[in-house]
């Protein structure tokens, strides 16, 4: 596992590149601080008519799946974006509620985790649409 300011360094990256593809959208985006819990970005369109909280995780290694909180926050309008900055850049644009469906428990000697699979989110690669449009 990466240092804990290298995985840090990671997330931001993430957010970052978020927030940098939702603007290209036509949608106004914000990152929160640091302090906000459970949304990294904020997120609505042009006629500040339509809002969501997005929740953003990342790796940066060739990895297949991502780690998520025990407790998600879920909402009509809070989603997650799933990002892989390995050797290609991937969005990974889902609901709330399906994350709450589609995350896994797994339990180790030393430690237990919920995670998401790449493999059961196929079908929102860069599903940006969720977003409605931005004008």
């Amino acid at each position: 596992m990466a240092p804990k300011r290298q995985r840090q360094l990671t997330g931001m990256r993430g957010v970052y590149l978020v927030a940098a593809e939702l603007s290209r959208l036509g949608f106004i985006a914000s990152p929160t601080s640091r302090s906000a819990v459970g949304a990294d970005i904020l997120v609505t369109d042009q006629k500040c008519l339509r809002a969501h909280s997005v929740q953003v995780k990342t790796n940066s290694n060739p990895v297949n799946f991502w780690l998520v909180e025990k407790n998600t926050p879920v909402s009509d309008t809070h989603f997650y974006v799933l990002v892989n900055i390995g050797k290609s850049l991937e969005y990974f644009i889902i609901p709330s509620a399906e994350i709450e469906k589609k995350k896994v428990y797994s339990k180790h000697p030393n430690s237990e985790f919920w995670s998401v699979y790449r493999k059961d989110i196929l079908s929102y690669k860069d599903n940006w649409s969720l977003f409605g449009t931005p004008a």
